[in-house]
Parts: C-alpha cells; sequence; structure tokens
C-alpha cells in the first residue's frame, strides 16, 4: 500500500517481458504473414474476481457532495463503470499515532468494551454502495487491531498482544455481524495486512505479525466464526513481497487445524517478480492446495512495473499495470487481481501530466486541498481504464486458458466462461501489430465486441476482428489494450502437437520408462507430444508422468494431476501437481541430459518453445 518513506524494493527486472514462448512469435511487421498463437485447449484457473481498495480515500469523500460520492459508486461498481467483481473494506484500527488523517481509520470500539456503530462514515457509505450495486465479494480487511490491543497502545509500530488473540477475533466477528445484519454481507476477512512490516513510521496503520503468530490468530478467528455460523471466509497472509509469501506461508498454515479455515492464499506483488518467482507462487499454493490471489499492486512507473514513485495518467504506466494483471492471471495462476486503492488524491503537481512528485496508487484522483478550495473534480487514469479492459469483461467464474506464441511485444489471455471468449491483449509496440489467434477448445464463430484503450481512447468501440475456422485475426493499436468478445460453440479440446525443444539447449524433450531426457532434434515421432483438453502431454512412449522430482512415461491415462500440465506463455512447463517446472538438470545441453522437476526460477533451461 502506498505510504512515501517506504523503501525502494529490488526489482528482479525493469520491465516484466515476456522470456520465451511455446509458440514462435510472428514478426512485428503488420505486412508480414503472422504465425497464429495457440490458446490452449486445457482450461488453467477460475477466475474469483478483480477489483480494488477502499481504504483511506473513503475518508476524504465523506466530505463530498451526496452527488459525488455516488458518481464515484457507479465509476467503480455499475456496469457502465468498472463493474470491480471485489471491494476491499478497510476495517479501522482507530488510527492512535498514526500521522496523516485520512489514514487513521476509525474503529468502532468504545472504552467501555461498547461499539459505536456510526464511526467510519466514509468507510460504511462506500461499502453499503458496493452491496447495492451487488459486488460479488466484499473483503474486510485489518491493518492495525483496535489500539487497545496492541503492544505499544498504538495503530502503527507494534504487535498484536498474545493474551488478546481471541478479544480481537471477536472483535471482528462482532463488525462481521453488525454488517450482516444491516444487509451487507462480508464475504473474507484477511486478519492482517503486510504482517512483514510494524509501519513503525506511522504514516498509515500496521502492525506485525509474526510468522508463528499468524496461524494463532487465524485459528482463532476461524473458530470464532465457525461458532457463530458466519459464513465468512478467512484470506491470508497477504505478504508485501512473493518471495515472502513463499517462504513464510507454508511455515504457519502448516500447523495444526489451521488450513481448513483459509480459503485463498493472498500475496502483493511489491518486489516486482519475475516469472520465476510468480511460477514460486503457484508451487507455493499447489503444495498446501489452495487457490492464490494477488490481492494488492500499486506504485510503479518509469517505464518499470518495480516501485517507483511518479504519477503518470497516460497509456504507458496503463500499459504496465495491465502488464502486471496480466502476469499474475498467466504465469502466478492468481484466481483474482485486487488494486490498492480506487481514488487518491497525490497526483503531485498536475492531475493530467506525468511528475515525479505524485503517486501511482489511485486509479481516479481527487483535490488533496478539497477542503480549502472546494474544488470536487474528478480526474481519470488510464489506469482506470486498463483495469476495466479486465473488470468489466472477466467475471467471476471465467476459466482461464493460457495464450502461446504471441508475438514480440504483445501479451493475450483468454477467458471461456458460458459460451463466450473474452480475449485481452495488450501491445506494447509502438507500431500496429497484426494477431492471428488460434482457439483449441471451444470454437469462436462470431465477434460480438471490440474495446480498445489507448493514448487517444477511452473503452472505444473498435472494428471486430475477423473469424475464420477457429482462428481470430486482427490488427493491434499501438501501445492499446483491447478486449475480444467472442460467441463460441462447443467446448470441446482438440490437440495440439509438435515437439518440446529446450531454449537452452535447442534439443528435443523425449521421455520412456526410464525417465526424460533431452535428445537432438530430428522429427522422430518420439520427439512429438500432443497437448489434449485435460492437460496431458501424451508422446510415443505414453503420457508425461510427475513421479516426485523425476519424469517418466506412463502408458495409460491416471486422470490425477501428476499427468496435468500448464504450459505458460514465458516458456515454463508447470506440474499441476506440485507447481514445478519442467527443468534440464544442471542446465546441461548435451544428448540424454535428464529433464526433471524442480522450482521454476525463470531460467533459459525451464523455458520450451514447441515445434
Amino acid at each position: 500500500m502506498t505510504r512515501t518513506t517506504r523503501p525502494v524494493l529490488a526489482t528482479a527486472a525493469a520491465v516484466l517481458a515476456v522470456t520465451g514462448a511455446l509458440l514462435s512469435g510472428p514478426p512485428a511487421n503488420a505486412a508480414d504473414t503472422v504465425a497464429a498463437a495457440e490458446v490452449s485447449p486445457h482450461a488453467a484457473q477460475t477466475i474469483d474476481d478483480i477489483g480494488a481498495s477502499g481504504a483511506w480515500w473513503v475518508d476524504d469523500l465523506q466530505h463530498f457532495d451526496p452527488k459525488v460520492q455516488a458518481r464515484v459508486a457507479k465509476l467503480l461498481f455499475s456496469r457502465q463503470g468498472l463493474a470491480l467483481s471485489a471491494y476491499r473494506y478497510n476495517i479501522g484500527g482507530g488510527g492512535v499515532a498514526v500521522t496523516t488523517p485520512a489514514r487513521a481509520a476509525e474503529d468502532f470500539l468504545n472504552d467501555d468494551g461498547s461499539y459505536d456503530w456510526s464511526r467510519d462514515k466514509g468507510g460504511r457509505t462506500f461499502l453499503r454502495y458496493a452491496a447495492k450495486y451487488g459486488v460479488q465479494d466484499l473483503i474486510g480487511f485489518v491493518n492495525s487491531a483496535p489500539a487497545r490491543w496492541t503492544t505499544n497502545g498504538q495503530s502503527c509500530g507494534g504487535r498484536l498482544k498474545t493474551e488478546n488473540e481471541g478479544d480481537y477475533a471477536k472483535y471482528v466477528a462482532d463488525v462481521t455481524d453488525h454488517f450482516a445484519r444491516q444487509g451487507v454481507r462480508l464475504d473474507y476477512i484477511s486478519p492482517f495486512n503486510e504482517p512483514d512490516n510494524d509501519f513503525g513510521s506511522c504514516g498509515q496503520e500496521g502492525m506485525k505479525v509474526t510468522v508463528d503468530q499468524r496461524d494463532d490468530i487465524v485459528r482463532a478467528l476461524g473458530a470464532e466464526q465457525r461458532a457463530r455460523h458466519q459464513k465468512t471466509s478467512i484470506i491470508a497472509d497477504e505478504s508485501s513481497q512473493t518471495t515472502q509469501f513463499v517462504s513464510e506461508l507454508p511455515q504457519w498454515i502448516s500447523q495444526p487445524d489451521t488450513a481448513q479455515y483459509v480459503s485463498a492464499l493472498a500475496h502483493h506483488t511489491y518486489n516486482n517478480p519475475s516469472d520465476g518467482q510468480l511460477g514460486n507462487v503457484y508451487e507455493t499454493s499447489r503444495t498446501v492446495g489452495q487457490k492464490s490471489w494477488a490481492s494488492e499492486i500499486c506504485c510503479f512507473g518509469k517505464g518499470s512495473t518495480g516501485w517507483n514513485q511518479e504519477y503518470d495518467p497516460t497509456i504507458d504506466n496503463a500499459l504496465l499495470l495491465s502488464r502486471i494483471v496480466y502476469k499474475d492471471f498467466a504465469s502466478a495462476h492468481d484466481s483474482a487481481f485486487q488494486w490498492w486503492v480506487a481514488l487518491a488524491g497525490g497526483y503531485g503537481t498536475s492531475p493530467t501530466e506525468k511528475n515525479d512528485v505524485g503517486w501511482n496508487d489511485g486509479l481516479i484522483y481527487y483535490d488533496p486541498d478539497y477542503a480549502t478550495d472546494g474544488n470536487q473534480t474528478l480526474y481519470f487514469t488510464k489506469r482506470y481504464y486498463a483495469l476495466g479492459q479486465y473488470s468489466k469483461f472477466v467475471r467471476p467464474g471465467s476459466v482461464a486458458h493460457n495464450v502461446t506464441g504471441a508475438p514480440d511485444g504483445v501479451e493475450v489471455s483468454s477467458y471461456d466462461r458460458d459460451g463466450t471468449w473474452v480475449v485481452v491483449v495488450n501491445n506494447h509496440n509502438t507500431t500496429d501489430t497484426p494477431l492471428s489467434l488460434h482457439f483449441n477448445s471451444g470454437t469462436p464463430v462470431r465477434a460480438r465486441q471490440a474495446v480498445r484503450t489507448s493514448a487517444t481512447e477511452d473503452w472505444a468501440d473498435v472494428a471486430k476482428p475477423t473469424v475464420s475456422a477457429g482462428t481470430v485475426s486482427a490488427t493491434l493499436a499501438a501501445r492499446s489494450i483491447t478486449t475480444y468478445v467472442l460467441d463460441q460453440k462447443g467446448h470441446g479440446g482438440s490437440a495440439v502437437t509438435g515437439a518440446l525443444v529446450g531454449k537452452q539447449s535447442g534439443k528435443c524433450l523425449t521421455a520412456d520408462t526410464a525417465g526424460a531426457a533431452l535428445a537432438t532434434c530430428t522429427g522422430a515421432d518420439g520427439q512429438s507430444w500432443s497437448y489434449a483438453a485435460d492437460g496431458t502431454l501424451k508422446g510415443a512412449n505414453g503420457y508425461l508422468t510427475a513421479a516426485g522430482p523425476a519424469l517418466t512415461a506412463t502408458a495409460e491415462p491416471t486422470g490425477d494431476a501428476s499427468q496435468r500440465w500448464l504450459l505458460n506463455a514465458d516458456g515454463q512447463i508447470l506440474s499441476e501437481a506440485s507447481g514445478k517446472c519442467l527443468d534440464v538438470s544442471g542446465q546441461a545441453t548435451a544428448d540424454g541430459s535428464k529433464v526433471i522437476l524442480y522450482s521454476c526460477n525463470g531460467g533459459a533451461n525451464e523455458a520450451w518453445t514447441r515445434r
């Protein structure tokens, strides 16, 4: 979450780049013949929601004209706006010692233990709006417990006292019960946020929750909810970085009687994760048998998806946002994407121009001096429209299918739902780029809609692509995000066949009962693989099967995860059983080099292309 004193986080790369593809990409020149990218016949994951947070800005907007508040709600929650399918409500900790007034969220607890439900007027207003518009997932999240239960008596810089874990669980459950009685049912609760940080600078609320305390809080809250027959689920642990999530989450969720209370594994991506690190998120979630959510990100810029101070309302930053959404869904296989604050006031020196004083934390901005100058104008960024290219069309229940072989500079994600394909395409190139996209499941028969955001367009209706024999063809405008909606027939899948060639070695994958290995590509039948709708990879000697870190070819299909694979656009091939990558052991390149399963690291020995 935004904080002006936050240290710069180490980045894996200046910009997340597509490092490989399972199909050769076509040339960027629109005049050249375009090789078709392939939509996987196999479903990757089901999307739960796409949303944003109502933290902080609601404390300012409670003072705005009710007509402006209603407009903001429509912009966020209606089908004419973003149509967000998730909204994160900040359950405040009282704001004790917090130095930024708008970030000092009120709690409901009186000194005598009773409740004052009239507090947090702004937060309650927009939570009710979200419920009124039918937002699918209403999520309550906590930055700090009420100050009376923290080690330093503040809403920042401390920890939840061990002896008050039960009190805190009852408080959160009481808040949940209260809103339910008001007709606003919270679907999920996140009991701690970025627990790796105590936010001791006190620019905002926050409390440190050590790894050994996280399971205690989850169990206390889960047991309290169960005793009350609440339907609210728990998400955790909302670590700031994927690397912390990967290393710390397995420690606490493996404690006895803990995992039963957790419905989704939430992580933030402030470390600007590489493809390998995003693959580790998938591995972590598979290891504990849970789905993962990307539940917070903001504040990147200056041409990078890494943390940077900048205000950029243009298509440049919007394309970076869209790249992050794409990567979370296509590489981490997250089931949800949730942006940080929907609105913000920190636009710096100008709400319409790039500058290094403001922050890229909001989708819509307002004047931070509204209280003195009376200005309640709303200023839109291209990020608002970029998120809408997903949230308006990729609805809850949509099933993601990986896309491989996209042109250089182009990222394609596809989603299947109720007889419809939704395809979202990012074109980072500075020139128009041709795209040919072949579907191996649910044949597209008609283009219903094409919507584009570019430097000069905001959700503009544009020319629909042509559709012929299961292939969609279009020309992508330079520096744009385009969403295509296509009718489809059938749900069967046709297999994709070809050799799998290691990027590092240039040699082909082979497998038999003795294991998997590299071999010089000869075009022989034993080097051809068929990738089917059930996720299997079948070669001449049988189905590629995970057997621990080893691989083998099995004559008969088993139907379990050990024979199911995800073929990612970045060249990774992931086992659905373990989440690990198909890896050439020791980065060897000679014939006979063993191919095994290994934690994804983004190396060239884990990238494969189809020939």
